[in-house]
C-alpha cells in the first residue's frame, strides 16, 4: 500500500490565496480556476456558502469563472447524475511520477493545501488580519480503479464527463482514479470510514505546518518518517538536509513545487496507523 500526499487547491501561483478555514472551523479547498471546465465557481456550495462568493471576495476572482473540481470528493458541492462516485485526475509530469511509483487500486491519495482563517465583516469574506497561511489536510481518496481518459467507458457511466479530466486531451497521461465506496487499511479493521471525502473542520492533527513556523512548506511530521536505514524517503524528499529531527518528530522542509509525494508503506510500517488516525478525525 501506498500513501501519495497531494497538494491541490489555491496557493500563491494558483488562485493567488490560501484556501480559508471559515469561523466554524471547516475546511474549503477551493479549486483553481480553469477555463476548460464546465463548472463554474458560483455552481459550487459548501454547506450554506456559494464558493463564488468567496473567490471573489478572497481572491477578486468573478463568480462566474470556471473552476477545475478536482479532486471531487463532497456529493453536496453540485448536483449529481446517477452512479457519481468521488474522483480525482492527473496528467503530463505529475501522472507519470505516480505510474513510475505503481500507484494503483487500494493505495490512498492524502490532499493537502494552503489554507488561512477567514472571517465575514460587513457582509464580506476577508482573512483574519494576522492568522498566519498553513498547510494542513483537507481529504482523501482511496483508489478503486484508476483509469485513462481515453479508455472511459461511457456506457453507464456519463455520471464522470463533467470532470475537467474530460475536457482535456485524451492523451495517455490524461488518467482518473475513482474512489472505492468504504475505506480498507491493512490491520485498520475497526475504521468505519467512505473511501474519500473531506474533513470537515480542522483539527491541529490534520496541520502539516510546524507550530512555530513562519514557513507553511516547513512541515512536523511523526519521526518514523525520517529516511534512514536504506529505506526510501517521501518521493522528491531524498536530500537529506531537508529533514531536521527534533523533540516532537521530525521537520521536514517540503519541496516548493511538486504535486504528489508518494510514500511506500512497506518500507513504512507506521504509516498506516497514522493513515487510520487522521482518519479518525473524519468520523467525529
Amino acid at each position: 500500500m501506498k500513501i501519495i500526499l497531494s497538494r491541490k487547491g489555491f496557493d500563491s501561483v494558483s488562485g493567488g490565496v490560501p484556501s480559508p478555514i471559515l469561523p466554524d472551523g471547516k475546511l474549503l479547498s477551493l479549486p483553481i480556476p480553469d477555463k476548460l471546465s464546465r463548472v463554474t465557481y458560483n455552481d459550487l456550495t459548501h454547506g450554506d456558502e456559494r464558493l463564488g462568493d468567496l473567490v471573489e471576495q478572497l481572491a477578486g476572482i468573478p463568480r462566474t469563472h470556471r473552476a477545475h473540481i478536482d479532486p471531487d470528493l463532497s456529493a453536496g458541492s453540485l448536483p449529481r447524475a446517477r452512479g457519481w462516485r468521488p474522483i480525482f485526475g492527473q496528467v503530463g509530469a505529475a501522472e507519470r511520477h505516480l505510474e513510475n511509483q505503481g500507484v494503483d487500486a487500494s493505495d490512498v491519495f492524502l490532499f493537502f493545501g494552503l489554507f488561512r482563517q477567514a472571517e465575514r465583516s460587513a457582509s464580506r469574506w476577508r482573512y483574519v488580519r494576522g492568522s498566519p497561511a498553513i498547510h494542513t489536510f483537507f481529504g482523501w481518496l482511496q483508489v478503486a480503479e484508476r483509469v485513462g481518459v481515453s479508455d472511459w467507458p461511457t456506457d453507464g457511466n456519463a455520471w464522470a464527463l463533467y470532470h475537467p479530466h474530460f475536457s482535456r486531451s485524451p492523451e495517455p497521461t490524461n488518467v482518473v482514479y475513482v474512489s472505492t465506496r468504504s475505506l480498507a487499511i491493512p490491520k485498520q479493521r475497526r475504521l468505519e470510514v467512505a473511501g474519500a471525502g473531506t474533513f470537515d473542520h480542522f483539527s491541529p492533527q490534520l496541520r502539516l505546518t510546524a507550530p512555530e513556523s513562519d514557513r507553511p512548506s516547513l512541515w512536523r511530521l511523526p519521526e518514523w518518517f525520517y529516511p534512514r536505514n536504506k529505506r526510501s524517503p517521501l518521493t522528491y524528499h531524498r536530500n537529506l538536509s531537508r529533514w531536521r529531527r527534533c523533540d516532537r518528530g521530525v521537520e521536514l522542509s517540503a519541496v516548493a513545487r511538486g504535486q504528489e509525494f508518494v510514500l511506500d508503506c512497506d518500507d513504512y510500517p507506521q504509516a498506516t496507523e497514522w493513515l487510520a488516525s487522521l482518519l479518525r478525525v473524519a468520523s467525529f
